[in-house]
């Protein structure tokens, strides 16, 4: 019997040594002014479905993770392979920065993005109509948080995490395919 226990706790200690390839070395977690968190980068439709997502330490900027999310939207068409870019995308005054206007420029992509108090004024008009559709998100991440292993981060590892993230988005995308307020 003790060669038993010794056995399961050799292979516990070999398989948790292994780390998953696509696992970040700080496992997403990081020191913020809130304290030890998370954040989570999503993009949604017009509709507030969940595109795609990424996960990152609490002290990084949100600015950093915009050309990563972006590269992994695929959005379905009726006919045809999916688009890879939106025609629009809104974001706070957290993601008003040059790179980012000057990476949707590149892509032809029309940036809804307030400037800051400290930038000049930019040649275009900014579209307030537009901006105000951006409250699709805001009640999707009200959602998704009301999920409580999403809210509330019981895993450890960033690629459990994100699975736990992606079955609840399948969630959202089953119950609107299956409500009967269509």
């Amino acid at each position: 019997m003790l060669s038993g226990i010794l056995t399961i706790r050799m292979v516990l200690k070999k398989g948790y040594s292994q780390q998953h390839p696509q696992e970040p070395e700080d496992h997403a977690l990081g020191r913020s002014r809130g304290g030890f968190s998370s954040k989570i980068h999503l993009v949604t439709d017009g509709r507030g479905l969940p595109l795609a997502v990424e996960v990152t330490p609490g002290q990084r900027h949100e600015s950093t993770q915009v050309e990563a999310v972006m590269n992994d939207i695929a959005i379905p068409q009726p006919l045809g392979r999916p688009r890879k870019r939106p025609r629009r995308l809104a974001g706070d005054k957290a993601y008003s920065s040059h790179s980012i206007r000057e990476w949707l420029h590149a892509h032809r992509i029309s940036g809804v993005i307030p400037r800051k108090s400290n930038e000049r004024k930019g040649s275009h008009p900014f579209d307030q109509q537009s901006y105000r559709r951006r409250s699709v998100i805001e009640q999707c991440v009200g959602w998704l948080k009301e999920c409580r292993r999403i809210g509330t981060r019981f895993e450890k590892l960033a690629i459990s995490f994100m699975a736990m993230f992606k079955l609840a988005m399948i969630r959202r995308y089953l119950r609107l395919a299956f409500s009967d307020r269509a």
